[in-house]
C-alpha cells in the first residue's frame, strides 16, 4: 500500500479503524472539536507531506455537519502536502444526482465541486444510489458493492428456507438480482411510484408467488421506511409467511422502524456504513479490498 495513513472521521470511527486494520495502516493523529454554537475545528500535527491519507467519513445525519468535517479535514491535510482519498461509505445527496423538477438543483454535483475544492483526489463510496451519479465527479470515483458481504450475512445468520428475494423498485433491481443469484434464491421485483412533491410511495404489482414463503426485501437505503413498508404490506397481503428487510445504508429516520414492524417486517438489518444497533454487517473488508486495487 506504500506510504499511506488512515484518518477515521468522527462519523465512522469504528469503521475507519477496521479499514486501517484490514490494510495494516497507521491512524492519523487528529482531533475534531464541535463548539457549543455548532462550529467545527480540525487539528492534526502529524507530518503528512508526500503521504496518502485515506479519510473514512460517512455522511449520514447530521448530514451537513459530517460532510463539512470531511471537507475540513481534507483541506487541512492537502494543504500540508497529503494526497487525500475520501472513503464515504454512505454518500449523502446521492439521490439528488439529477433535476427531477423544474428549477431543482443537482446537489450531488455541488458535493463533487466541494470535495474537489477541498483537495479530495479520489472517492470511494459503498453502493451509491445510482452509478450514474459517479459521472458528476471530476476525479476518480468508485462504488464498492456490499452485496457479497450481505449475502454472507444472510447465509450465516438468517437461515431462511427457500426464500424469495424482492426488489421494492426498478432502480435497485440489478443490485437485488445480483444478491438473489449469489444467495441462490428466486428473484422478484415490484414497481414503485413516488409523488415527487408529497413523497408518497405506491406499489404497482400483479400476483406474486410469495404465498406461505419467507420474503427478503433488499434496498440500498432505508430512510423513512416508506418504500420497504409499502413492499412489505404488498407481500403480506399476498400471503407471505415472513418478511425480512436488508439494506446497505440504514438511516432509520424518525419512527421508521416502528412503521416497518407494524407493516409485518420481522427483522431489519443494515451495514455499518451507518453505525447503530441495526448496522451489524461489517463492510470494512470490502472497502479495504477495493483500496488495495488502487494505485497512486
Amino acid at each position: 500500500m506504500g506510504d499511506k495513513l488512515v484518518l477515521p472521521g468522527p462519523a465512522s470511527e469504528d469503521l475507519g479503524k477496521a479499514v486501517a486494520s484490514n490494510l495494516g495502516l497507521e491512524i492519523v493523529a487528529a482531533e475534531f472539536k464541535v463548539f457549543p454554537d455548532g462550529e467545527t475545528r480540525f487539528t492534526s500535527d502529524q507530518k503528512v507531506s508526500g503521504k496518502s491519507v485515506i479519510i473514512v467519513q460517512s455522511t449520514y445525519p447530521p448530514i451537513d455537519q459530517h460532510l463539512f468535517q470531511l471537507l475540513l479535514a481534507s483541506h487541512c491535510l492537502s494543504q500540508e502536502g497529503a494526497r487525500v482519498t475520501a472513503v464515504v461509505p454512505y454518500l449523502a445527496y446521492a439521490r439528488q444526482d439529477k433535476a427531477f423538477l423544474p428549477g431543482e438543483g443537482v446537489t450531488l454535483g455541488v458535493v463533487s465541486h466541494l470535495m474537489r475544492s477541498a483537495g479530495v483526489r479520489r472517492l470511494a463510496t459503498v453502493d451509491i444510489h445510482s452509478v450514474e451519479g459517479l459521472s458528476l465527479f471530476s476525479f476518480p470515483a468508485y462504488s464498492v458493492s456490499a452485496v457479497p458481504t450481505l449475502v454472507g450475512y444472510a447465509n450465516d445468520h438468517l437461515k431462511l428456507s427457500d426464500p424469495v428475494v424482492i426488489s421494492p423498485d426498478f432502480g435497485g433491481s440489478k443490485r437485488t438480482e445480483a444478491f438473489a443469484a449469489l444467495y441462490g434464491a428466486k428473484f422478484l421485483k415490484l414497481e414503485k411510484s413516488r409523488d415527487r412533491v408529497s413523497g408518497e410511495v405506491r406499489m404497482k404489482h400483479g400476483t406474486l408467488d410469495v404465498k406461505r414463503k419467507e420474503v427478503l426485501i433488499l434496498d440500498d437505503i432505508i430512510s423513512t421506511g416508506g418504500t420497504i413498508r409499502a413492499a412489505a404490506e404488498t407481500v403480506m397481503d399476498q400471503g407471505a409467511s415472513k418478511v425480512i428487510a436488508l439494506c446497505v445504508h440504514g438511516l432509520f429516520v424518525g419512527d421508521s422502524l416502528r412503521k416497518l414492524e407494524k407493516a409485518g417486517v420481522k427483522t431489519v438489518v443494515g451495514t455499518n456504513t451507518v453505525p447503530g444497533e441495526r448496522g451489524v454487517v461489517d463492510v470494512s473488508e470490502a472497502i479495504a479490498s477495493h483500496l488495495k486495487t488502487l494505485e497512486e
